[in-house]
């Protein structure tokens, strides 16, 4: 095999990790799978016209747009269960377990939540979350509650300032945070993310 040398994860578990993703990447729609979201006929008959495509255009964007949605998912499962080959006390507990983290290490006090576009989040489930966030806070002084950014392409890691109507909550321990920072934080080296996006190309040449 060859040698990636990233340092922080082995040569056959980033290998492994990328050939998985790439195994579950959605390249195709079939009619049933495509009927399985509501599509509203009127929308439909709306962009064709106004975007001056044939139907069958319209639709096969349509198409287009629930594909990627799905790898859009298996991107957010590739970051996620990458996490899980750091150690140090890092895990990736399955859906709805110890708490429903997406990742969390209960050595070093660190638990995370792995959310697009937070800030732009529903009032419902933004509460949700600082609820959930809070409560760990109250139950662990030690614990740090991370809400990752994953649109966010600046690297950033602050206290996340929640604003829902007249009421804005912070708190030093609840942090917002861009993916390139988690994965300083959990692989324990500065510039992991970098180096993970420097060798993808040839992973996946590899792969193919």
């Amino acid at each position: 095999m060859r040698q990636y040398d990233l340092g922080f994860i082995s040569d056959e578990d980033i290998f492994n990790h990328v050939k998985n993703t790439v195994t579950q990447y959605r390249r195709s729609i079939n009619l049933r799978e495509f009927n399985k979201n509501i599509i509203d006929p009127i929308k439909l008959t709306f962009d064709s016209k106004i975007y001056g495509q044939s139907m069958r255009q319209t639709i096969e964007s349509e198409c287009i747009r629930q594909i990627d949605k799905t790898n859009n998912n298996r991107i957010g499962y590739f970051h996620q269960y990458l996490f899980k080959y750091a150690g140090n006390g890092w895990e990736v507990p399955d859906n709805g377990d110890k708490g429903g983290f997406d990742v969390l290490n209960d050595e070093l006090h660190y638990y995370v939540e792995m959310k697009n576009n937070p800030s732009r989040m529903k009032n419902s489930a933004k509460r949700a979350l600082v609820v959930k966030a809070f409560d760990k806070l109250i139950r662990d002084e030690k614990a740090t509650f991370i809400v990752v950014d994953m649109n966010n392409h600046s690297s950033i890691d602050l206290p996340w300032k929640v604003s829902m109507g007249n009421d804005t909550y912070c708190h030093e321990r609840l942090r917002i945070m861009s993916i390139d920072k988690l994965y300083d934080l959990i692989f324990s080296q500065s510039g992991a993310y970098t180096r993970i996006c420097s060798i993808l190309p040839l992973i996946l040449s590899d792969i193919n």
